[in-house]
């Protein structure tokens, strides 16, 4: 199994070592109108914190869960006990969706040892893994140095060059055939992106494909994975799930645009395409 993944037997084994960190990352589309946090104090894998997207983001942008500040982002890990030393694990409700986002944060913030939980929540509780409760326990507060990748993150100016995009929405959003979830937001794709819909990376158990089935979706969606490349999305959620698959697959080049979609769909003045 990749560095980027550990499995549900492994979390289980060193779940409780004082050196490994649990975040609970789920976060959900507006129309699902399901509430994470709530779920979170319902039923969550023991020892883990609340990771909200929503919350540790660039709150005065008005784009969707832009990345906050390295100063911003460290406070709340701290207040979380991540330190330096730790080995942070992210999982999320649906299997493998939104803690992908959290995964790439910690690496965008210089943090290099993190995983995520493969098949995360739901593969949890198929196994009858335990499970807790009701408020978490505050952890002690950890020193955490933020260290700003800045390769790592593409904004809608580098966009204008981008040879390489990889765009991991539905193929009705991409080909502009279904309405953008969020309002103002024009249908379509950049020109010259390939759409690799974010669920073609995954098992139906919510896990990550092996290397060599991952290689062909890349491939197969037209996207040349020596080269540069950038992902893209909605909102840069399901775009770091491909920056997972690519970083599985050793592939030395490659970005998010952070504010995907919404930035550019929203614009006036970014060219738009729809169709294949």
């Amino acid at each position: 199994m990749s560095h980027e993944l550990v499995s549900t037997q492994w979390l289980a084994e060193h779940r409780q070592s004082p050196d490994v960190s649990i975040l609970d990352c789920s976060w959900h589309m507006p129309a699902a109108k399901r509430d994470a946090k709530a779920e979170f104090l319902e039923s969550r894998i023991p020892g883990a914190q609340f990771f909200d997207i929503d919350l540790i983001s660039d709150t005065e942008n008005p784009l969707p869960h832009m990345l906050p500040k390295p100063e911003k982002f460290a406070s709340h890990v701290r207040k979380m006990g991540i330190g330096d030393g730790k080995k942070v694990i992210c999982y999320d409700s649906l299997g493998l969706f939104s803690a992908a986002r959290v995964w790439w944060m910690f690496k965008v913030f210089g943090h290099n040892d993190v995983a995520v939980l493969d098949g995360g929540l739901p593969k949890w509780k198929a196994e009858n893994r335990p499970l807790e409760d009701g408020p978490p326990i505050r952890p002690q507060e950890r020193h955490f140095t933020a260290r700003f990748q800045s390769m790592m993150v593409r904004d809608k100016s580098d966009m204008r060059k981008a040879l390489q995009v990889a765009d991991a929405r539905s193929p009705a959003r991409f080909r502009g055939e279904e309405a953008e979830p969020r309002p103002g937001v024009r249908p379509g794709h950049m020109p010259g992106a390939r759409n690799v819909h974010y669920a073609t990376l995954l098992n139906p158990d919510g896990t990550l494909k092996p290397e060599a089935e991952l290689a062909k979706v890349f491939e197969s969606a037209g996207i040349d994975i020596a080269k540069p490349m950038v992902t893209s999305c909605g909102t840069g959620v399901t775009a770091a799930i491909l920056s997972l698959g690519l970083t599985t697959l050793n592939a030395r080049d490659h970005a998010l645009y952070d504010g995907s979609w919404t930035d550019w769909g929203s614009a006036i003045d970014t060219p738009v395409v729809t169709g294949e």
